[in-house]
């Protein structure tokens, strides 16, 4: 399996703010559905990780604006798993436009948690293979 997952989608006018393009923290979102997407294509999916009594919260996002994105524009959302510790994730997310310009790159740190205790939790061996992947492919 890969281990950069992509979504495609185009901008709609309720994301577009007063300056006409799109709203900043609106990329937070665009964000979130590509790790979202990246952990379902691997079968993590929510109900699978609390099924293991973990889930996934972001500690720390590290966005660089590069280009603004505008209505109608197609974006692509690359999302890849770079590095695993003992209980949290990075991974590195890029936006470009349907021209391929960078719109927003970022590093972003996410923690598993218990699911019922809420404290930091080892990553689990389900999550930590997909480094091994990418590694192997680079």
């Amino acid at each position: 399996m890969e281990s950069i997952s992509e979504i495609r989608f185009q901008v709609r006018s309720t994301e577009i703010d007063v300056n006409a393009h799109v709203n900043n923290a609106k990329f937070l979102e665009y964000l979130e559905w590509g790790r979202e997407d990246w952990f379902e294509r691997r079968g993590l999916d929510y109900e699978y990780l609390l099924g293991l009594d973990v889930i996934t919260v972001l500690a720390r996002i590290e966005a660089n604006y590069r280009k603004e994105a505008r209505q109608n524009d197609t974006l692509r959302v690359e999302t890849q798993l770079i590095s695993v510790g003992n209980t949290s994730l990075k991974m590195r997310q890029c936006i470009d436009n349907q021209r391929g310009e960078l719109v927003l790159d970022a590093i972003v740190i996410v923690v598993t948690v218990e699911a019922k205790l809420r404290r930091p939790t080892r990553v689990p061996d389900a999550i930590r293979r997909h480094l091994s992947v990418a590694n192997h492919e680079t």
